[in-house]
């Protein structure tokens, strides 16, 4: 046996009397042990070794066996020596298909697409191997489109696409038109019967595009089905809304005798959290006990995330306690479900405390408590969060900065936001859309409408909530005729359907200039015109600005309409009493108490460093009552000071709502 030294990265010495007196009959023989040999140092991740293995081929007169040189490409590109692997392709004497598959291949390991294009254009022969690594590479490298063009020249240049070329591209198409294409294509080549990787790429592909029923009918016309068959059916039903469905193939699966593994059992703890169906999830819960998949963390962590979901967070914290082992995924539920309840203080001590444990939670932990800190009294807990992240050395990324962007654009705090969104190099449509909406909400609408062109520029496509940012803003800014020709031209100019949201900020945004017929129209003109939050926007302009006569007929819709918001009821009640009309208000008030409409008692609140005082609009007496009363003095002071009049913020209803 011959033993690669840890401290001296050369073959032994012993080795080169064998390799002398070696016949033609005992060169294969040298050839499986080099190519043994350099699996091994892949194995090591050892660079050095496989150099010095390199030095000892050439020394001795092997470096012309093809396969070595092949063998030895391979290790250099897998081992991130890409200048070594290139070195070692143009030392092979005769190179074949498999070296160029092997450079093409390495190409794109060191993240070069456009050198493996190039590598491919001069490929003397190609092979089905080539095209699937091609395609493969592409699709890897985010050039989604690239790929599908390059599989679409491959059958017309009458290569015949294999399980595997389909697979790659399956696993990468985000369009439905393609998918229902490749899929007519595999029928064709009648491999979704015989090929089970195929049909559950198949089957994963219609889930994440929301087509359960599609994946279904793959799934009844597989042959055969493994485990992950059925894993990938119980998740799409779970993206695509049916949540019922996993449980429904939970059990079919467990009667037909396969055995779920710890991705099936946290797939339907998602669906039971989604759907806060906690007997059923408790009833998996019982089964995860008795097989001992409790122990398993990526099932431990969705138990969490379930019962929290559930409104049962003691349980959470029951299971989290009882864990022997704590990891990323677990912790990160678990500050996760302390976060998204109200406890902002208890996820961060628990976050503080996985790191001195030397654990990291992931980004969707970190940004849970970024997220629960986005209250302004929590300011100072924020950006000392801001600040350990940066210490800790947390890589930025779009999704941590998005949501320190939020953070301090709810904070107020605008150019610590732009300073957050100025350091990242690349800046995804999130990023833009949040800090638009930010300069939006906050004052600042023309740098929301500047900075939407930069948007426009830089060549990202505007999305729905892009749209929303810039109408809200061109709202608040009254520039009502430039907002409504973007609304106008949303499907032509952006291929944005207008949605709820796009026809609340047109409604606001008319209400706000006082023209509230045009506002009405508007909501009598959306596709949906049973929605009666939006009639309560109309209401409330109508109500402010003293439009008697229209709030009266739009607080009768909306009562047609069954709304259970308190405003419409008490808006009526306040008409009718002043017109004298008892009846009707003895009729508004049976309508609330049969609907069970409650009244709705505004509340304010005044933080002092790390203690919040909280009073009702109803609440004579309160604990430091004078000193509130002096605070409100004072903002009521400072408002008049710069123009404003506190009597224009006072609707005067039923009961003292604010």
């Amino acid at each position: 046996m011959f033993i690669i030294s840890s401290s001296q990265t050369t073959v032994s010495e012993k080795l080169i009397p064998f390799i002398r007196p070696f016949s033609r009959f005992h060169f294969t023989n040298i050839t499986v042990f080099y190519s043994n040999l350099i699996s091994h140092c892949l194995s090591l991740k050892s660079l050095s070794s496989a150099k010095a293995i390199h030095a000892e081929l050439i020394k001795y007169g092997i470096q012309r066996d093809t396969f070595l040189c092949n063998c030895l490409t391979d290790a250099y590109y897998r081992l991130g020596a890409a200048s070594d692997g290139f070195q070692a392709f143009r030392g092979i004497p005769v190179k074949n298909i498999h070296s160029w598959n092997i450079l093409l291949g390495g190409c794109f390991k060191s993240g070069c697409p456009d050198t493996a294009r190039n590598v491919f254009l001069k490929m003397p022969e190609r092979d089905i191997v080539t095209w699937n690594s091609m395609i493969s590479g592409l699709s890897s490298s985010g050039l989604v489109d690239c790929a599908w063009e390059l599989f679409l020249e491959m059958e017309v240049n009458g290569l015949r696409p294999n399980g595997f070329t389909f697979s790659i591209v399956v696993s990468a198409i985000s369009s439905v038109s393609r998918g229902k294409l490749i899929h007519g294509r595999i029928i064709r080549s009648g491999l979704i019967f015989s090929n089970i990787v195929v049909g559950n790429t198949l089957i994963d592909m219609y889930g994440k595009l929301g087509l359960a029923d599609y994946a279904f009918c793959v799934f009844l016309t597989m042959s055969k089905l493994d485990t992950v068959s059925w894993n990938s059916m119980i998740a799409a039903c779970g993206t695509s809304g049916y949540g019922e469905g996993t449980v429904d193939l939970f059990c079919s699966m467990r009667a037909l005798g396969f055995s779920p593994d710890p991705y099936t059992l946290s797939t339907v703890f998602t669906s039971c959290s989604g759907l806060q169906d906690l007997e059923t999830g408790k009833q998996v819960f019982a089964h995860c006990i008795k097989t001992g998949f409790i122990s398993n963390s990526i099932v431990s962590s969705a138990i969490i995330d379930m019962f929290a979901n559930c409104s049962r967070l003691d349980d959470s914290v029951r299971v989290f306690e009882e864990m022997t082992k704590w990891d990323s995924a677990i912790c990160s539920s678990m500050i996760s479900s302390y976060a998204t309840h109200g406890f902002p203080e208890d996820a961060g001590l628990l976050f503080v405390l996985t790191l001195r444990m030397n654990i990291h939670p992931t980004e969707f932990a970190v940004g849970s408590i970024l997220n629960s800190m986005c209250n302004p009294i929590l300011v100072d807990q924020g950006t000392q969060i801001h600040c350990l992240l940066i210490k800790l050395g947390f890589e930025p990324n779009t999704v941590i900065s998005s949501l320190l962007v939020d953070m301090y654009t709810k904070y107020g705090l605008i150019d610590d936001a732009i300073k957050v969104f100025g350091d990242m190099t690349t800046k995804d449509i999130v990023l833009w859309n949040t800090l638009i909406l930010g300069f939006a909400r906050n004052g600042r609408e023309l740098e929301a409408l500047k900075l939407f062109e930069e948007l426009v520029d830089s060549n990202l496509q505007p999305d729905r909530i892009t749209l929303a940012g810039l109408l809200l803003a061109c709202g608040h800014a009254g520039y009502i005729n430039e907002g409504w020709r973007v609304f106008l031209s949303m499907e032509e100019k952006y291929n944005v359907i207008p949605r709820y949201e796009h026809y609340t900020y047109v409604v606001e945004m008319f209400s706000r200039a006082g023209k509230h017929t045009e506002a009405m129209e508007i909501i009598e003109s959306m596709p949906q015109k049973n929605n009666a939050s939006i009639w309560c926007v109309l209401l409330g302009a109508c109500r402010t600005r003293g439009n008697e006569r229209l709030a009266d007929r739009v607080a009768e819709r909306m009562i047609e309409l069954e709304s259970r918001d308190p405003l419409p009821y008490l808006v009526l009640v306040q008409m009718y009493a002043i017109r004298g009309m008892w009846e009707g208000v003895a009729r508004v008030r049976m309508l609330m108490k049969e609907r069970g409409v409650k009244k709705v008692v505004g509340c304010s609140w005044i933080g002092v460093r790390n203690q919040v005082f909280v009073f009702k609009s109803d609440q004579i007496l309160h604990t430091r009552g004078e000193d509130i009363h002096d605070m409100l003095k004072l903002l009521i002071w400072e408002m008049q000071v710069v123009g404003y009049s506190p009597q224009e913020f006072l609707v005067v209803g039923d009961g003292g709502e604010d």
